[in-house]
């Protein structure tokens, strides 16, 4: 595929990278309606099944375009991407939210969710460029993958015992999902042809984007911290707007937050795990900006246990100037 795109025709290689995001964002859902429905067969409460499942079904796009980025040595798109992402999950998703319907803040996101998404970014900023864990300054190499996969499990089985614990309690659970059960056949064809088409997908997006990169001189951090970035962050931007649209801004908002820590301790976690990432400066530089931006959000959430329509217009302006100073770099 990489030599066929390689010599393709700019306009198809365009075409191939949005049909990368096609298959990534579909091949997304049908993956996570076919396991959902698995699950819901096998007894699995539906509270689980949302906070792993579903919760972690926004974020295999990113996992899958870091996971391929890395296999063929494309470090620098394996990082932006997690990176950009993020960035435009707290200021683009979120401010869409508040916008469209003020988004009131659980006390629950103001001390433990925003807090513990700072403290993955700081974890990644430490691995990745003072060498904490494997000792190697400017990379993220396999012991660190681990560390952060083992706080990811971690972090899972606090959400699941906590919500357990809640749901016994016979409080009303935000998270849980409605899941449709379907025939047991289609659920395989849904998670083998979901998978299949987040494997295709990621594959084509990565290649598209090399070469879209390589083309216009743009390097691959920039393109991974703005096309692939958005693109793979299209999964969580709709699923907020249609929160918000439903009057469950809460839910939104969860979605956003949640999908940052999936995509540093899962996505990266796995990509590094498998093979080093070289970290280069710019990367250092954008999980600083992700730092302050996610510092803002807690600021306007903190103050006023809500973030009205003047706030999500002054983060979506911020992400402007975000894009405009990544651009002119």
């Amino acid at each position: 595929m990489e030599n066929f795109i390689n010599n393709a025709n700019i306009f198809l290689v365009f075409l191939l990278l949005v049909a990368g995001f096609v298959l990534l964002i579909k091949g997304a859902d049908f993956f996570v309606e076919g396991s959902s429905s698995v699950a819901k067969r096998l007894h699995v409460p539906s509270i689980i099944i949302g906070l792993t499942i579903v919760a972690m079904g926004t974020s295999l796009p990113e996992t899958a375009v870091s996971v391929s980025a890395s296999l063929v040595g494309n470090n620098e798109l394996a990082v932006s991407n997690v990176v950009g992402s993020n960035i435009f999950n707290m200021m683009v998703v979120i401010g869409v939210c508040s916008l469209l319907q003020t988004v009131h803040v659980d006390r629950q996101t103001i001390v433990r969710d925003i807090p513990f998404s700072a403290i993955c970014a700081l974890l990644l900023l430490g691995f990745g460029w003072f060498g904490f864990a494997d000792r190697a300054n400017m990379t993220l190499g396999h012991l660190d993958g681990i560390i952060l996969l083992v706080l990811f499990a971690g972090f899972i089985l606090l959400l699941v015992r906590q919500a357990m614990n809640a749901s016994k309690a016979g409080k009303e659970q935000a998270n849980e999902e409605e899941i449709k059960l379907i025939p047991v056949w289609k659920s395989l064809v849904f998670i083998v042809g979901g998978a299949a088409a987040i494997a295709v997908g990621g594959d084509l997006t990565v290649d598209s984007a090399s070469r879209i990169a390589s083309e216009l001189g743009m390097s691959q951090n920039l393109i991974g911290l703005t096309i692939v970035s958005i693109g793979t962050s299209l999964p969580e931007l709709v699923t907020s707007i249609v929160a918000a649209k439903k009057n469950e801004v809460d839910m939104a908002l969860g979605n956003a937050i949640g999908s940052n820590v999936f995509n540093i301790l899962m996505v990266l976690g796995i990509a590094s795990a498998i093979s080093p990432i070289a970290f280069i400066m710019e990367n250092v530089i954008d999980i600083v900006i992700l730092l302050i931006f996610t510092l803002i959000v807690w600021l306007f959430a903190a103050t006023k246990k809500k973030i009205g329509k003047f706030e999500g217009l002054c983060m979506l302006l911020l992400y402007a100037g975000f894009a405009a100073y990544i651009i002119i770099r």
